[in-house]
């Protein structure tokens, strides 16, 4: 079995708060209001040589009427479902309440592990309070302050004697491709990915601002295996009003820069707006492949030549940095979202490539004796030899005597020229001139 640990519990005893501490992490929003966590959220940790992944969730509720109270529930009894061992989290500062004896049963009835733990210790005439906890009949009761680390330790101790040791499955994701989604808010980023797990993996309301944190989803289907990453929707700065929507941004933002491929999403029926480019300028300045998806598109009325004039004018907005697979999608209908997923790991591929030196100068020297660099103030510009650099994306130093007098024009030229002659769809390309 996986080495996952769900910390769950009722809303606000800091599950989210010890969350960051096991995976040494600021994944997860922390306030000190109930829900600001809302779907599961994973992270991985490591104690004493072993490696494990966590699962943060929703405060288990069932009497706010609040339309997200049913679906947080679903997604805590999924991740019981789903871990090997679980941290049930309790607050001693407010001993035993009715909703902690609803999670216990709920616990009791999974026949899971599960480590009662008693936070918010964190001062020693608390020590003592969580005795009452024993009660639960769910075995030892560990008494912890997430917020300060006190008790971690002895907690984390007793995790590891219930870890698979032989379990691979979370040095295995290390290394797999992280494929982000993104866009603003109420596009469809949760939905997609609910359809291409088949399960309600994450909270979808019509309400804008659903996700809130950055989630991690492992997809492993039809020869594919990568990591598919939901964020929250960016607005613009001036419309961020709560502070946990601007940590929501925070994390996506970050997300972008730690994604290898982007899913950017737009809205079909709004078209691109100014703040879809700027999270589309956000994407290429950290060199992040992407694969721009039109969602909705079954509420668009349409001809046959629909599509075509929609991405040619798409196209036009993009520019200049418009080589980039365009696919129209709908989540409801699931209609190519399988086409999204193929193409998402091209533009991976493309992203990686290494083009082998003596191939790269027999291409781009002959490309520029036929186009060579015009002449500024009398002197010309000659280039010698040509080469990729050992860069996370596609990157390459081209050796001249006169560096200094390209123009952006002639970089934009070899730019086209490296894409038609090595297929670079959907990555930003860098070039760089330098002096031989």
């Amino acid at each position: 079995m996986s080495n996952i640990i769900a910390i769950v519990g009722r809303p606000n005893v800091g599950k989210s708060t010890l969350f960051n501490r096991l995976t040494e992490s600021r994944d997860a929003i922390v306030k000190e209001v109930s829900g600001v966590t809302r779907d599961r959220i994973y992270g991985k940790g490591e104690w004493n040589g072993y490696k494990f992944s966590v699962i943060d969730t929703g405060g288990y509720a069932t009497t706010k009427e609040d339309i997200f109270e049913g679906e947080i529930r679903k997604q805590v009894e999924l991740a019981v479902d789903e871990a090997s061992l679980i941290l049930f989290m309790v607050d001693v500062t407010t001993g035993i309440v009715e909703m902690d004896l609803l999670v216990a049963e709920l616990l009791r009835k999974s026949r899971k592990k599960v480590l009662v733990v008693a936070n918010k210790v964190d001062s020693n005439d608390r020590i003592g309070l969580s005795a009452e906890f024993y009660s639960f009949g769910l075995g030892e009761v560990f008494d912890l302050s997430a917020a300060n680390g006190g008790g971690t330790g002895d907690l984390l101790d007793e995790v590891v004697v219930h870890l698979d040791k032989e379990d691979e499955n979370v040095l295995e994701q290390d290394s797999l491709p992280r494929i982000a989604i993104v866009g603003r808010p109420n596009v469809g980023k949760s939905s997609m990915i609910n359809a291409l797990t088949n399960q309600d993996r994450n909270i979808v309301t019509d309400i804008s601002g659903t996700t809130r944190d950055s989630i991690h989803t492992r997809y492993r289907a039809f020869g594919h295996d990568f990591l598919l990453i939901d964020t929250a929707g960016i607005r613009k700065k001036a419309k961020v009003t709560e502070d946990i929507e601007y940590y929501s941004v925070l994390r996506s933002v970050r997300t972008i820069e730690s994604s290898d491929v982007c899913f950017m999403m737009i809205d079909a029926a709004e078209g691109l707006q100014k703040q879809d480019l700027s999270i589309y300028y956000m994407i290429e300045k950290n060199s992040k492949g992407v694969v721009v998806l039109v969602n909705k598109w079954d509420l668009v009325e349409k001809d046959q030549s629909t599509m075509k004039i929609y991405e040619d004018n798409l196209r036009k907005e993009l520019a200049p940095f418009n080589d980039v697979p365009i696919l129209f999608t709908s989540t409801i209908t699931k209609q190519r979202l399988h086409k999204a997923v193929e193409t998402v790991m091209e533009v991976f591929a493309n992203r990686t490539k290494k083009i082998p030196t003596s191939k790269l100068n027999e291409v781009m020297l002959e490309v520029i004796n036929n186009n060579p660099p015009p002449a500024v103030k009398g002197k010309y510009v000659k280039i010698k030899f040509v080469q990729q650099l050992p860069t996370h994306a596609p990157s390459f130093a081209f050796f001249c005597n006169l560096p200094q007098y390209v123009n952006d024009s002639y970089k934009r030229f070899l730019e086209n020229r490296l894409r038609e002659s090595f297929n670079f769809t959907g990555v930003p390309v860098k070039i760089f001139f330098r002096k031989k």
